[in-house]
């Protein structure tokens, strides 16, 4: 979310963002937006020049009342008595101009960094780099399901029926894999110097408009019926959110987590999910890193949290490249993004197992995430990006250490996670 005072003084700035992004359509938010704002100030002074002069009178009441001048007095109640019915009328229409302002505010997009290419959607995403050298190899690669379903290693059938298309039961050495790749990205974000952490599955409605868009709320967020409760669509909401309304110091920055959870998404607008894949599926699990940091600080931890994924799938001998986010590819609160990719031999493609986000400070002024620092209080730069998420890995894997015999190489750094096993049969 911006800062009112800077859209109030820069309105095209703000404008040709809006229409960088492609989102023409909010143009007359701007206009719309500076108008109630005025109106809004007009009214606080009104409310502010009322309460003053109600309380000058109130005393001189008083002094009426120790003179026994109870006439004078009177009449000035009823002054008072009317002042107050037009500051209740004041305050009620500020309070409907501070939500209208709000909802706004919470809907124009957040200006994107310089470097962001300009581009309508995904197709016109821009190739940064290469890492690893993607192998097409000269037998064919299965499907993997059927790939997973050669080692007994996941039943759709069961969970179709337990839960609908969009789930799956792991079984066996795929679920030892799974669970061994959360491991290992755990303890490699560890080695990194991230504090581990295990965060609510769950947060309030609070939590959800401080963290993504309107847009993103409604096509991913479970709603728990009842409550002011909702499943996380990825842990980065809820670490963030551990952050609501605190004042940090600027010694204690930056704060660099790693955490574990499940994930949950409706996957609105995915145009019905796949039934025997599991590319895009409502449950899967994911190790999560996030930055609440300085501003000067948060395009260096950018270039850093990208690179810890890069890393950590070239470690497990899987190519993969960096796809720089295009404008009209950005969610509204984001500054600049960058997609990770792994090599896809079957497909002989890369596909997205992971995005790294620079938010700006728009998630921290949303949630009032504050920094005490010399020159006073600002809000921090908040960041996230995905270390790992399975099942997407899984198929990055199993595609890329296959033999010919259908056996699967376990990379060294794996083994210790897979009790030693050097190949899965």
């Amino acid at each position: 979310m911006l800062d009112l005072k800077f859209v109030r003084e820069n309105p095209e700035i703000v404008k040709q963002n809006i229409k960088n992004k492609f989102q023409d359509g909010k143009l007359p938010l701007v206009d719309e937006v500076i108008a109630l704002d005025i109106e809004n100030r007009e009214i606080k002074q009104q409310a502010d020049a009322l309460r003053a002069d109600r309380n000058k009178i109130s005393k001189e009441i008083g002094g009426l009342m120790a003179k026994g001048k109870k006439e004078e007095a009177e009449e000035l109640k009823k002054k008072v008595t009317e002042e107050s019915e037009r500051l209740a009328a004041l305050e009620a229409r500020e309070s409907e101009l501070d939500e209208k302002i709000k909802k706004i505010m919470m809907t124009i997009p957040n200006i994107i960094d310089p470097s962001v290419p300009l581009g309508k959607d995904d197709s016109e995403n821009v190739e940064v780099q290469r890492y690893g050298e993607p192998m097409v190899p000269d037998f064919d690669i299965p499907y993997h399901i059927d790939l997973m379903e050669k080692f007994s290693g996941i039943d759709l059938e069961s969970a179709r029926k337990v839960a609908g298309n969009g789930f799956y039961y792991l079984m066996g050495d795929i679920a030892r894999l799974h669970s061994a790749v959360i491991s290992y990205a755990r303890d490699f974000m560890i080695d990194r110097g991230f504090t581990y952490c295990v965060p609510p599955f769950m947060i309030r409605s609070e939590v959800v408009t401080g963290v993504m868009s309107f847009a993103e709320m409604d096509a991913m967020m479970y709603k728990i019926e009842g409550e002011d409760l909702y499943l996380i669509g990825t842990s980065e909401h809820s670490m963030i959110g551990k952050f609501i309304d605190t004042i940090l110091t600027e010694e204690s920055l930056p704060h660099t987590l790693t955490s574990y959870s499940p994930c949950f998404r409706k996957e609105k607008g995915a145009h019905g999910l796949e039934e025997r894949g599991v590319y895009r599926i409502h449950q899967f699990e994911k190790q999560e890193m996030i930055v609440v940091c300085k501003p000067e600080d948060s395009m260096m931890w950018y270039e850093k949290l990208w690179q810890n994924t890069v890393d950590l799938f070239r470690s497990l001998d899987i190519p993969v490249r960096t796809l720089e986010c295009c404008s009209g590819d950005l969610a509204d609160l984001k500054v600049k993004s960058v997609d990770v990719e792994a090599w896809s031999p079957r497909q002989k493609k890369y596909f997205e197992v992971g995005s790294c986000s620079n938010l700006g400070d728009a998630q921290a002024r949303r949630l009032k995430i504050r920094v005490n620092g010399e020159d006073g209080k600002y809000f921090a730069h908040t960041l996230n990006n995905t270390v790992v998420a399975p099942p997407r890995m899984l198929i990055a894997f199993l595609e890329n250490n296959l033999n010919e015999d259908g056996t699967v190489n376990i990379p060294a750094a794996l083994q210790p996670y897979m009790g030693g096993m050097k190949v899965m049969k």
